[in-house]
């Protein structure tokens, strides 16, 4: 079967159309707080939107249906042009002059990874910063829509549980058609990222400042408009509990979020991917927190608590919001956990291996996964000794399919080679092994923060050119769960059968 070029280029026209749309929203922040590039932004949203009604219009004719390989295309490809439009702003502000670093932001940002090549982020203009973000936002509901509405279709990492027709877990439905499943979900994402703004400007930030990072807090991105970070705000604990708060459930599905507001909690309560979620943020903090309490020196990293109910309260805030900075993959920092005992340097790294709930805008492997992995690996003990017994996988109380079961298996055997040639590929432009190990693992998760000269103080700008490319393309292939991008460059898929 032919491949319908027609229908997959409507789409990326499309996604031109609604880029060009948040980068007029940008130009408007520009013009408010006259920061002298609004012409400028406006020049980059003109542009995208003629792209995108000019690739419309030559392909209005188009047949409407859309099969797998068309999806996998619109899928992969709609990344890369939403992150080569993206880059327009930056280069024609000339406040990321460099393409290829315009372009590394971008796809970190639609990504939601977070890492940024900026050395001086308070000096860029307030409209930049803010398309700096909308990169962010979009891109996390751009997530939530695929793992509910579209992977499943595709077949794509196990979510096959998430299925269009039944999204939630265990299969409940939340809307039969895609359409008004992600209409819901909009909704949700919008009011959590207004009531989030709204908390911080309460808790003392700038409007400016808010919004900026509860679109950064809500889509799991970690983009900041200080050079600090969220340790800008180490002096006010209320405005660090406040983004907790929201990252916790950013990294929660969004469809127990649906499930919550129609008052089914017993949906929540029985969930068993949000019950090992909590416990592991729980224990993960708890170790993270004593450790820092009796070991870490604060006072070289966060302010300096002279009595000791306040250095308890530092050490569990810290710990606290690290383990769920990294978990979910925000990447926003309050301190450099790199300082912290090599133990919590390698404690940190694994978590970036988690990743938050499936049907969320964090990235990782997803809890649901791990989930699956150990009831599996704990069934073999049992297949070993009774290997005729029958004994299924469950999730939620029902059973999960072997191809599920297989589908996850080859998903984490993918995941963890493409982190082993991703380090390999970083070490050969010359970067060091806690440098390579720690960049492949946070690109590829979606983290942003890495380990030694990438840490969580540090930024991406000394990566080498290509180091750039690289990093992006495992940011996609990360993002948008590795078989989506992977399987465009096997033989078979463009075979014409």
């Amino acid at each position: 079967m032919r491949l319908n070029y027609k229908i997959i280029f409507h789409f990326l026209g499309l996604l031109l159309l609604f880029n060009g749309g948040f980068m007029l929203l940008a130009t408007l922040i520009s013009l408010i707080y006259n920061d002298g590039v609004t012409f400028r932004l406006f020049l980059s949203g003109i542009l995208a939107l003629l792209s995108g009604a000019t690739t419309m219009f030559v392909t209005r004719s188009h047949k409407k249906e859309m099969n797998k390989r068309e999806g996998y295309i619109v899928v992969a490809l709609g990344w890369v042009i939403m992150s080569l439009s993206g880059a327009l702003p930056y280069v024609i502000t000339e406040s990321i002059p460099s393409f290829t670093d315009a372009f590394f932001e971008t796809m970190s940002g639609y990504t939601t990874t977070g890492a940024t090549i900026l050395n001086d982020i308070e000096v860029v203009p307030e409209g930049v910063l803010f398309w700096r973000s909308l990169t962010h936002w979009i891109g996390g509901m751009g997530i939530i829509v695929l793992a509910i509405a579209i992977l499943p279709l595709l077949g794509i990492g196990g979510m096959q549980m998430f299925a269009a027709e039944a999204p939630g877990p265990g299969g409940d439905k939340l809307h039969p058609r895609i359409t008004d499943t992600a209409k819901r979900l909009w909704l949700i994402y919008v009011g959590y990222t207004l009531a989030e703004t709204l908390l911080l400007k309460v808790a003392g930030m700038s409007f400016f400042d808010a919004i900026n990072h509860s679109l950064a807090t809500l889509s799991t991105g970690g983009f900041s408009t200080k050079n600090a970070s969220v340790a800008y705000w180490n002096n006010e604990p209320i405005i660090q509990y406040i983004i907790i708060f929201f990252m916790f459930l950013a990294g929660t599905n969004f469809v127990l979020s649906y499930f919550a507001f129609k008052g089914k909690v017993q949906k929540i309560i029985h969930d068993e991917e949000l019950k090992l979620y909590f416990k592991f943020i729980t224990i993960f903090t708890i170790i993270a927190a004593v450790i820092i309490y009796f070991k870490a020196d604060l006072s070289i990293s966060t302010i300096d608590h002279p009595m000791v109910w306040g250095r308890a309260e530092s050490a569990f805030r810290h710990a606290l919001f690290q383990v769920l900075t990294v978990v979910t993959t925000t990447g926003f920092i309050t301190a450099d956990y790199t300082l912290w005992t090599p133990f919590l340097v390698v404690f940190f790294f694994g978590l970036m291996f988690l990743g938050g709930s499936a049907g969320s805008t964090s990235g990782g492997v997803k809890v649901v996964r791990h989930l699956v992995l150990i009831k599996n690996g704990f069934l073999e003990f049992k297949r070993a000794l009774h290997p005729n017994a029958v004994l299924p996988v469950r999730y939620n109380t029902k059973a999960v399919t072997g191809d599920i079961v297989f589908n996850i298996l080859a998903f984490f055997i993918l995941y963890m080679l493409s982190f082993i040639v991703g380090a390999l590929v970083f070490s050969m432009f010359g970067i060091n092994f806690e440098s390579s190990i720690g960049l492949s693992a946070s690109s590829l998760g979606n983290v942003g923060p890495a380990l030694g000269s990438f840490g969580p103080v540090n930024n991406y700008a000394a990566l080498p050119e290509l180091g750039k490319w690289w990093a992006s393309f495992l940011m996609l292939i990360g993002r948008l769960e590795l078989f989506t991008v992977l399987i465009l460059f096997t033989p078979f898929f463009w075979r014409n059968r």
